[in-house]
């Protein structure tokens, strides 16, 4: 398996040939970094005009490896060769490093990038990427990538102090200002160097081609009088080292890399909305930093984001009465670290009465929206305490309960609950108080526990009693003044004190069933499984010519071809028996075939538009201008991925790769919508189909070669 890394951007509040001067003493030797014994020089070249400087080193490092592994390999040293670019003109240096010594087994490349501040010329930016791919080496591949990734990860964490240490021996020196380059035919004009640096550090950089990265300066641009000017990114683009200490936390260099990889995977392959950086770290940090895992558990949570418009949940959404009335918690202050603290007084509420009365959908809306104003929360306050806060603390008063409780709908509808908030909120929950916690809490957590992640576990601190009073109680996690008053503390809390709900508010199941919004179960998507040689199919009646089908489709797993055909007669229903061969029933979705397999297309059936192939995490959007009337069949049928080519970012199918989901199955989620022809306001271009990545995050999100312009989206 290839390893990979990506930094963030880190800046120097330094001029660029200040840097410069510091980062040459490193050569040929390095006290500061024991393991780089010494390097010679291969080749350098040197512009007429002195701008290029080209240099390639052979850098000789004694790896830190245990003696027998040497002995084995037969070797004390390894080589690397280091070819560095410096164009003074854009003031950039490129670097590139390769290993000499046992290239046919192990393959390391690294490219850095030393460029100019976009928005402060007087600061230099540094970014630099890498990657590992051990082939074999003599049965000792997993050992040999520990030891890389140890020393490659010592190193990152010294590349800064070692810059910063020749720029105090600068200093020393009396040098504290280099003048940039100019051409020899101008009279070089001084420069001033920057005082104190009093403007904040912009928290992006350049965007470095990565053509540049991996190319490095081709023999032309040696050769021509300029090169192509750095392109300057937006402020979304990058990641600055000092934002992500001062917002997300202080992370390990390979912690950094497996964020900024799946957040560059992201901008990529998706254009919908870009989940915050501290909702993606929570994704890797919920699966140990694992970018495949965490990519696919945050494709299926964006998913089930889109599906049921969980973003706009509290601008949309309003609690009912009952809820605001018994629900018995509520936000309340904040613990001694900052996170927002949110009080449940779980023994006094009526989950009983809540259920009958609500139904678990509107329960199951109420604790997202509770989690959604948590992310909020946590935003703020990290503003306020000016360091990174990305998940609250839970008080769990249990004080009431009893076998009410345990009523199973209600244990039902909380173990539902429980499997969202884990899937999709995940390390949010920085710490769990149960307080109070009677007799009958074992058989409770006994039926809850298996649902709620190991991780998350170890988060919980359970008390009996008046133990929380006591040392290691309540105190050492809540500030005195912001203890609750029914916890005999001194602080007046406003959340609902609960109670039996009346039964005069009880609904029927009849109307339970009837509600009009449905989280679990209704939605204007219907889901369907493509199975290999069982394509899933429906069958739209069109009366009036030039009349409009609409489309929106989701590709939630494997790859499939979208068709649209035109009969003049209806297939014959899909029969009702399970073990019929035109219907079948998944867990995924139904799968239904109406084309029957003894007609022949261009005599029973054509096909009214070119075939489109769609890849797993597109999202697509269209329409067909009806030309006849009659029955049209769309259909979703299987298609084999074909080998991807190598990229440098993992494309889609790594991703399903490492799903260990069936190579024979896909998924879709549609909804289609026909429109009388006066009724449309889109495009009447036949078959504009929009993809665009959405939760799932599609690999390719271009437009279809069919399409001209983006038509119109059902709602």
């Amino acid at each position: 398996m290839v390893q990979k890394y990506q930094s963030p951007v880190r800046v120097y509040k330094y001029p660029f040939k200040l840097i410069m001067a510091a980062y040459e003493r490193r050569f040929p030797t390095c006290p500061l970094i024991p393991m780089f014994v010494g390097s010679d020089t291969m080749n350098e070249f040197k512009s007429e005009d002195g701008a290029i400087h080209v240099i390639e080193r052979r850098c000789k490092l004694d790896v830190d490896a245990p003696r027998l592994l040497k002995k084995i390999a037969g070797v004390d040293y390894v080589y690397f060769v280091q070819k560095n670019s410096l164009n003074s003109r854009e003031r950039t240096l490129h670097i590139e490093a390769y290993n000499e010594t046992f290239s046919n087994r192990v393959i390391i490349n690294e490219h850095c990038c030393y460029t100019v501040h976009p928005e402060n010329e007087d600061w230099t930016c540094f970014e630099q990427s890498a990657s590992l791919d051990i082939k074999s080496f003599f049965g000792f591949e997993s050992t040999v990538e520990k030891i890389a990734m140890k020393q490659y990860t010592s190193n990152i964490k010294k590349g800064k102090e070692i810059i910063e240490y020749y720029l105090r021996q600068l200093e020393e020196e009396g040098i504290t200002f280099v003048p940039r380059w100019t051409p020899p035919s101008i009279t070089p004009s001084s420069e001033t160097s920057s005082s104190s640096c009093k403007k904040q550090a912009a928290s992006m950089a350049v965007v470095i081609p990565e053509a540049a990265l991996k190319e490095g300066l081709s023999g032309d641009a040696l050769s021509s009088p300029s090169a192509p000017e750095p392109v300057v990114g937006t402020p979304d683009d990058k990641l600055d080292a000092d934002y992500i200490k001062r917002y997300l936390g202080d992370l390990t260099p390979l912690q950094e890399s497996c964020l900024i990889r799946l957040r560059q995977w992201l901008q990529e392959t998706h254009k919908g909305k870009i989940p915050k950086d501290e909702h993606i770290l929570r994704f890797l940090r919920a699966r140990d930093f694992n970018i495949d895992k965490a990519r696919e558990i945050m494709c299926q949570s964006l998913t089930w984001r889109k599906q049921h418009q969980v973003d706009y949940i509290l601008e949309t959404w309003t609690p009912p009465q009952v809820l605001q009335d018994y629900y018995a918690g509520g936000w309340h202050h904040h613990d001694k670290d900052g996170r927002p603290l949110y009080v449940l007084r779980l023994g006094q509420m009526d989950t009983k009465g809540l259920v009958r009365a609500l139904g678990e959908e509107a329960l199951l809306r109420y604790v997202l929206s509770i989690n959604e104003e948590g992310l909020r929360r946590c935003e703020e306050n990290t503003k306020v305490f000016g360091r990174p806060i990305s998940s609250w603390t839970c008080l769990v008063d249990l004080e009431g309960l009893n076998m009410r409780h345990l009523w199973r709908p209600g244990v039902k509808a909380l173990l539902r609950i429980i499997e969202v908030v884990e899937a999709n909120y995940p390390e949010t929950l920085g710490r769990l108080l149960i307080l109070r916690a009677p007799r009958v809490f074992p058989v409770l957590w006994t039926l809850v526990s298996p649902f709620i992640d190991d991780n998350t576990r170890r988060k919980f601190l359970i008390y009996a009693g008046n133990d929380y009073q006591g040392p290691g109680g309540l105190l050492d996690y809540i500030d005195k003044e912001i203890i609750p008053d029914f916890l005999s503390g001194e602080c007046m809390c406003e959340v609902p004190e609960g109670g039996l709900v009346p039964k005069s508010l009880y609904r029927t199941a009849e109307e339970l069933e009837n509600e009009d919004l449905k989280l679990w179960t209704e939605t204007i998507y219907q889901s369907a499984s493509v199975f290999k040689g069982a394509p899933h199919e429906i069958l739209i009646q069109i009366v009036d010519a030039s009349s409009v089908i609409t489309w929106d489709f989701d590709v939630c797993k494997g790859d499939i071809v979208f068709n649209i055909y035109h009969s003049k007669r209806s297939p014959q229903p899909p029969k009702k028996d399970s073990l019929g061969a035109h219907s079948i029933t998944s867990p995924g979705g139904n799968n239904v075939q109406l084309i029957d397999k003894v007609w022949q297309l261009g005599r029973d059936y054509s096909m009214v538009e070119s075939p489109l192939i769609c890849k797993e995490g597109e999202s697509v959007q269209g329409s067909h201008v009806t030309r006849w009337p009659g029955f049209y069949i769309l259909q979703w049928k299987f298609h084999s991925m074909p080998a991807c080519a190598a990229s440098s970012l993992p494309r889609v199918d790594d991703v399903l790769a490492s799903l260990q989901v069936s190579s024979h199955k896909c998924k879709v989620m549609y909804y289609t919508e026909v429109i009388g022809s006066e009724d449309f306001r889109g495009s009447m271009t036949s078959l504009e189909s929009s993809h665009s990545g959405f939760s799932q995050l599609s690999a390719a999100t271009t437009s279809s070669s069919q399409s001209h312009s983006s038509s119109m989206i059902s709602r």
